[in-house]
């Protein structure tokens, strides 16, 4: 096809307009939808593999809208009543499938590449260190889906030409996706069905874990069952017999079967954690990860003075360092235990927001009451965590105030740490340090109650 061709058919079709309602779309969810891609580390904007994530997400929806697209487009020649008129000219079929299929895969590559430069431009601005190619496939395996359902749509829509075929497949399609749906409650995503079967669905879950990427196997099998999909669409296009339209379903049906056994039976060989984006970096005690090397600046000074303060207070229990934390984590797990290392999570916007001084007491009391119970944007943690680190960093740094970033109002925290402060200031200095060393010993264990320890009661 070439760009005279391609020139006639975008003023003649729906291309265009396909691709202007997928790009509208995808914008609108993006930026006018509340959700987990505008928040924490791997908000859409912040890396270049959660970019490439949250712009595949929507699929999810866009790929079911391509799909009833195409197959508005594929009924063209019916509504038109040229079927017959064009069947009776001596150009080849495959020439005229060529060029409607052409026409609409370009329309929606193009606007799929558009919200992905955008986001590759907001990523761009931000403070992304980490730059790699690595999220290329996610993004190519993307727009290789939107083509593939609009070839497929169009196929199906000229062997079954009726007004009803366009909403009937985006409706069936919207259903599939929503079935093979992967949810990210897990330490890695999975979905109600075998995860094999889930990763047919061109839609990805969402990215919580700023180093989990799709394996490669993944990428190779959606490349082969989506190429399958693509062939098929375009040999039901081009068929004139009911025996060509039956044996254009064998690459559907072989792209599915090798996609099958390509893909990994288990979701944690599904996301992998980016060895490259998860490597420490390291300035003295304190090491991030190379996703998150902007930090270092923000937090070197902060966490070494939060180290010596440990040192004085816990003596020889004392963390000697302080490192991000890259394990992946089911929503409520218990986060990642290390008595050595004060362990920071970037989504804990008690610490990954706060600055200074602020940082600086929120690592005290996160290196003497480390967390059982996680806390982000999404997860509040405990009242009595947030209330018990308050008063670890108090008695180190010499005041009391609510910590700041987490879910529990400052009143709220005033009101069950005052008493508490009050009794435990009441105690002998020497007992005080007993109270601070058994608060840590209990925190670190997830074990008893870290307020009771303070002051000698009873644990829960």
């Amino acid at each position: 096809m070439n760009l005279r061709i391609l020139g006639i058919e975008l003023r003649r079709s729906v291309a265009p307009w396909a691709g202007i309602v997928v790009l509208a779309t995808a914008l609108a969810f993006l930026y006018l939808v509340p959700g987990p891609w505008w928040r924490g580390t791997a908000l859409w904007t912040a890396q270049w593999t959660s970019m490439a994530l949250w712009t595949r997400y929507p699929l999810v929806f866009l790929w079911p809208l391509a799909v009833g697209l195409g197959a508005l487009q594929g009924l063209r020649d019916h509504r038109s009543k040229m079927s017959e008129l064009l069947i009776s000219t001596p150009r080849p079929a495959r020439h005229r499938a060529a060029a409607l299929a052409g026409t609409t895969a370009f329309a929606l590559v193009s606007s799929f590449a558009l919200l992905v430069v955008l986001g590759a431009v907001r990523v761009l601005a931000g403070d992304a260190t980490y730059t790699h190619l690595g999220w290329l496939p996610i993004s190519l395996v993307g727009a290789l889906a939107l083509t593939a359902g609009a070839v497929l749509g169009m196929g199906i829509a000229r062997t079954v030409p009726s007004a009803l075929t366009p909403p009937a497949l985006a409706v069936g399609a919207f259903l599939l996706t929503s079935l093979l749906r992967q949810t990210s409650d897990a330490a890695t995503p999975t979905s109600a069905v075998p995860n094999r079967l889930s990763l047919l669905s061109p839609a990805v879950a969402e990215a919580r874990e700023t180093l989990l990427t799709l394996s490669a196997p993944v990428h190779l099998g959606q490349t082969i069952w989506l190429l399958g999909m693509a062939v098929t669409g375009f040999v039901l296009l081009a068929a004139a017999t009911p025996r060509a339209r039956l044996l254009a379903l064998t690459p559907l049906l072989a792209g599915a079967a090798v996609a099958l056994l390509q893909f990994p039976a288990d979701p944690r060989a599904t996301y992998v954690v980016d060895r490259e984006a998860a490597t420490l970096v390291c300035e003295g005690p304190v090491c991030v990860t190379t996703a998150q090397r902007a930090r270092m600046e923000d937090l070197e000074a902060p966490g070494a003075e939060a180290l010596r303060l440990l040192r004085e207070t816990l003596g020889d229990r004392a963390p000697v360092g302080l490192r991000e934390t890259t394990v992946p984590r089911a929503l409520g797990d218990t986060p990642e235990r290390s008595r050595a290392y004060v362990l920071v999570d970037f989504d804990d916007a008690a610490i990954g927001d706060a600055e200074g001084e602020e940082l600086t007491r929120a690592l005290v009391g996160q290196g003497i009451a480390p967390l059982c119970r996680p806390r982000s944007d999404t997860e509040s943690g405990t009242l009595e965590e947030a209330v018990a680190q308050s008063i670890a960093a108090a008695w180190v740094l010499g005041e009391l105030r609510p910590l700041e970033g987490t879910m529990h109002d400052p009143s709220e925290q005033a009101a069950v740490a005052d008493p508490v402060w009050k009794q435990f200031m009441a105690l002998p200095r020497a007992e005080q340090r007993q109270g601070i060393t058994a608060l840590h010993a209990a925190a670190v264990s997830c074990s008893g109650d870290p307020l009771g320890a303070l002051t000698g009661g009873a644990s829960r």
